[in-house]
């Protein structure tokens, strides 16, 4: 597992660190809470009256020009900004690339560099300089699925990650809209071993990111029944269980084969899932049973489907040119079955994979927002075409599940996030589904070997 292997030039590591925090010194959260439940559960607005079914799709790490450049009518660019003052045309490419960019926090620092957006040639690629490297944007026709989405639903360009770090954080901010501990200290970047979670070896630890902008390197092991009695770690899974809406979180195989899914298992960093009875009857694997459930009607109220390594769009780690497949294969099985005039399936990426973006990301609280990833809704309710520039996070989700099931708060960032009903017309009739043609059938991935590539281990 890569844990900030990285170097950064023309400066040391030690020097940019420092430079981090007093960068971020003196921000306090935006909502200034401890993470808490609020519940009106069975209250649900205008969109638990159409949705009934909400598919939350995860990818991994693609920055939204990285994957939409060109995209028409969206704020995307095809030139990047370097330190040097020099402007860089941004290098077409397939979507595998065998490079692992770096996104951790400190990435993060040196690439936003205090807004200006420029600093993705100071940043390593493994243990050499690659000033270019991040610079680039991938050829559409290499992602068509993906942008048939785009142009048949809609598609939100001011996407930003809740957190301004990579996979780990992106993934806890999907099921609560943030790591916060307390209203001074979040979890940040990645446990210093794997599974990430309670199942990782003794001596594991979370880095944590202060509001005074200190990073401590070594923080609680990655489990919450260790995070303190006076964290209190609620997720979506509190609401939903409270409010009697079922869920299921589609993942590999966890165990087997090299841990290939418990990276991602964001799940399993929550105590009272990892040592209940849900542990079995909520954390369904291998991932691809979700195909079988939407088509069968057997969607629960709630879905997370987390990829198989190879299925992922990660760089690296044996990752293909199969991603945008794959979701296409899951968003044709929801569309064909019973339950799509009632679902909404919300496409999104875990992190910006170190790959370059334009948009400065507002600095809400001391962790973020990052840097924007593509989002993508797909329902029969989405407006056609449509491209939002409305400001959403990771917690906009969180709060979409919210409203639609009349949920109340986590009293995270779902509090400030803004919702996403800009992204549906409920007053339109449902769409009939047109499926989305792709490389790689829905029959290639039932059949598909498990790869036993950890899904993400940065």
């Amino acid at each position: 597992m890569r844990y900030l292997f990285y170097r950064l030039f023309p400066v040391a590591f030690a020097t940019v660190l420092c430079s981090c925090a007093g960068a971020q010194s003196g921000i306090v959260p935006a909502s200034g809470l401890m993470p808490h439940v609020s519940s009106n559960a069975g209250h649900s607005g205008t969109v638990g009256n159409y949705i009934k079914h909400i598919v939350i799709i995860v990818q991994e790490n693609h920055s939204f020009d990285n994957l939409f450049a060109t995209f028409p009518g969206a704020d995307g660019t095809t030139t990047g900004k370097m330190s040097t003052g020099k402007t860089v045309k941004l290098k077409k490419t397939k979507l595998y690339s065998a490079r692992l960019l770096e996104n951790s926090n400190l990435a993060f620092t040196v690439e936003y560099d205090n807004g200006k957006m420029d600093g993705w040639n100071k940043v390593y690629v493994g243990s050499r300089p690659c000033p270019k490297c991040a610079y680039a944007y991938v050829d559409p026709t290499q992602i068509a699925p993906y942008w048939t989405m785009a142009q048949q639903y809609a598609l939100a360009d001011h996407m930003f990650t809740t957190e301004a770090s990579g996979s780990f954080t992106g993934h806890q901010d999907l099921i609560r809209g943030s790591t916060a501990l307390n209203s001074t200290t979040s979890l940040i970047d990645f446990p210093s071993r794997g599974p990430w979670g309670c199942d990782a070896p003794a001596g594991a630890t979370v880095p944590e990111l202060l509001s005074n902008g200190k990073y401590v390197q070594s923080g609680p092991f990655p489990c919450s029944n260790d995070f303190g009695q006076s964290v209190s770690y609620n997720t979506l899974r509190d609401l939903l269980d409270g409010a009697s809406v079922t869920w299921k979180y589609y993942t590999p195989v966890l165990f087997g084969g090299g841990l290939a899914g418990s990276y991602w298992d964001a799940f399993d960093v929550v105590a009272p899932v990892r040592y209940g009875s849900e542990w079995a009857s909520n954390i369904v694997s291998p991932e691809k049973k979700v195909l079988g459930d939407a088509s069968n009607g057997k969607l629960p109220g709630v879905s997370w489907v987390i990829p198989d390594g190879v299925n992922s769009d990660h760089a690296g780690f044996g990752s293909t040119d199969k991603g945008p497949s794959w979701v296409a294969s899951v968003v044709n099985a929801i569309g064909q079955g019973s339950d799509w005039n009632s679902t909404a399936i919300i496409v999104v990426w875990d992190d910006w994979g170190g790959w370059y973006d334009h948009v400065a990301p507002p600095q809400l609280d001391y962790a973020g927002l990052g840097f924007r990833v593509p989002m993508i809704v797909v329902s029969p309710y989405a407006k056609q075409g449509y491209v939002s520039s409305t400001q959403y996070e990771f917690g906009s989700v969180i709060k979409f599940v919210e409203e639609a099931y009349g949920l109340g708060s986590l009293g995270t960032d779902d509090l400030r996030a803004n919702s996403m009903d800009d992204m549906f017309n409920f007053n339109a009739k449902p769409r009939a589904f047109k499926p989305i043609d792709a490389k790689y059938s829905r029959s290639f991935f039932e059949h598909q070997p498990p790869s036993n590539v950890p899904v993400d281990t940065d």
